[in-house]
């Protein structure tokens, strides 16, 4: 390993003790940011999506092995998974994660069966209103969650107001726990939504839903989990709820 990206550090701690370059991701990341990508002699550089296609043509301009991954459901990232197991000689490691996020979900849906369904709103990006990525839904489903709207598109405010789903997640890419919830409340006329009034609306760390790697979306699946039936799940730390009055 060469080189890593501040969400690497976050998801292995033990890579800071390294000394190793620490290089924007390739949705945060500036063209001219990476114009040393060559010099680093890696073998391979790997990348997910969410990308900023700047970032990702400066990845590609450097000459190196690019390993370009975009899934799009939980199976897609267990093959991902899989691949960087094999890449790397990391197999039975890999199959370890799969096998822990598959053991996981089996408990939450264990837990949640013969439950009726509660309407849920996820949020990737609020400037526009963009639903989250199919693989959330899939969560959202295994906590016992039906899913508002189509994954991955665009919506608007007024749309999910008449929707009235019951539990609101924001997970907004790159803000980390940061999603001003009372400010959006307030500017999309929110007030009046059931999840608004019952306080069933909350900020979940971006990167536990919008990274589709097995360790970030455990965390995901933890926090979906108790926003849809926090009378069975306990809240994660960092997973914040909009204020009271």
């Amino acid at each position: 390993m060469t080189a890593v990206t501040r969400w690497c550090v976050e998801q292995v701690p033990e890579l800071a003790g390294r000394g190793l370059p620490v290089l924007p991701d390739s949705w945060s990341a500036k063209a001219e940011d990476l114009a040393g990508l060559h010099t680093l002699k890696a073998d391979v550089v790997a990348a997910s999506v969410p990308y900023q296609l700047p970032a990702l043509a400066a990845i590609l301009e450097s000459g190196l092995p690019v390993l370009a991954f975009a899934p799009h459901s939980l199976k897609d990232v267990e093959r991902d998974t899989r691949l960087l197991g094999l890449l790397t000689g990391a197999n039975d490691e890999a199959e370890g994660l799969i096998a822990a996020m598959g053991a996981a979900t089996q408990r939450v849906r264990e837990k949640v069966s013969g439950l009726e369904p509660r309407s849920v709103y996820c949020e990737e990006w609020g400037k526009p209103l963009i639903h989250s990525q199919p693989w959330v839904n899939e969560l959202v489903a295994a906590a016992g969650g039906m899913a508002v709207g189509t994954a991955g598109s665009h919506t608007t405010a007024d749309e999910i107001a008449a929707a009235d789903p019951e539990v609101m997640l924001l997970a907004w890419c790159g803000a980390g726990d940061r999603v001003p919830l009372e400010r959006v409340v307030a500017q999309r006329g929110w007030e009046r939504l059931r999840a608004v009034r019952e306080r069933r609306m909350y900020c979940v760390p971006d990167e536990y839903l919008n990274t589709p790697a097995i360790p970030s979306l455990m965390d995901g699946l933890a926090c979906v989990a108790a926003a849809v039936r926090p009378e069975w799940f306990e809240a994660p730390e960092r997973m914040r709820r909009l204020a009271g009055d």
